[in-house]
């Protein structure tokens, strides 16, 4: 993986880190209800499934470059597609408010946040279908698959604890219309700046 396509990756899994969706309002409430080393536990639970729709990214895409390129570039448009769709939605979407969500009790926080990413159609998205625009089936696929995973472990886990220890603060600031309205349009202006990065950087070596 080349570096400018490891960093158009980073850059595009810390925008979706920090753009509220469902696995930021479980740990954001768990955090307002048991406080911030609580919310770690649904956030770990979170990145466990993270590392099975790796997992299954990789592997989908080395059998789909080899069997049938015009669908992996095919899958590439969709996924930047996708994500663009996400932006636009994100930036001009409602406001989210982070105080009505109750979480489940916290023995049950961390097999809540596994199921919750397992199931969040978010990261269908993500790394059913943005994931393999970054991945060089002509590399070596196990290097790739853990640098993927250190870097979205590593990205989840920031994007989480933020919102995990600014909490409070946060729900009281999401109330004001102009904060959250420009919160949510800089989050999408970089996830699509990033979504169009990488089918620059990764388009050559699919297409040779």
């Amino acid at each position: 993986m080349e570096v400018g396509v490891w960093f158009s990756f980073f850059v595009l899994f810390l925008a979706g880190g920090l753009t509220p969706g469902p696995a930021v309002m479980l740990v954001t409430t768990a955090s307002i209800r048991y406080g911030f080393w609580a919310a770690m536990i649904p956030s770990v639970g979170v990145c466990a499934a993270n590392l099975v729709w790796i997992t299954l990214a990789v592997s989908g895409a080395t059998a789909l470059a080899h069997t049938f390129p015009i669908g992996f570039v095919a899958l590439k448009i969709i996924g930047i597609g996708f994500i663009l769709f996400l932006a636009w939605r994100t930036a001009f979407g409602a406001p989210v408010d982070l105080t009505k969500r109750e979480p489940p009790p916290k023995a049950r926080l961390f097999a809540t946040g596994l199921g919750l990413q397992l199931l969040n159609p978010n990261a269908l998205v993500y790394f059913g279908l943005a994931m393999p625009g970054f991945i060089d089936a002509s590399r070596d696929l196990f290097t790739q698959a853990i640098v993927l995973m250190v870097t979205v472990t590593v990205c989840e886990m920031f994007g989480l604890a933020v919102y995990a220890a600014g909490a409070e603060a946060l729900a009281n600031r999401f109330q004001s219309a102009v904060f959250a309205r420009w919160f949510f349009r800089i989050a999408a202006g970089v996830m699509a700046a990033s979504a169009l990065f990488a089918i620059w950087a990764t388009w050559a070596p699919v297409s040779a």
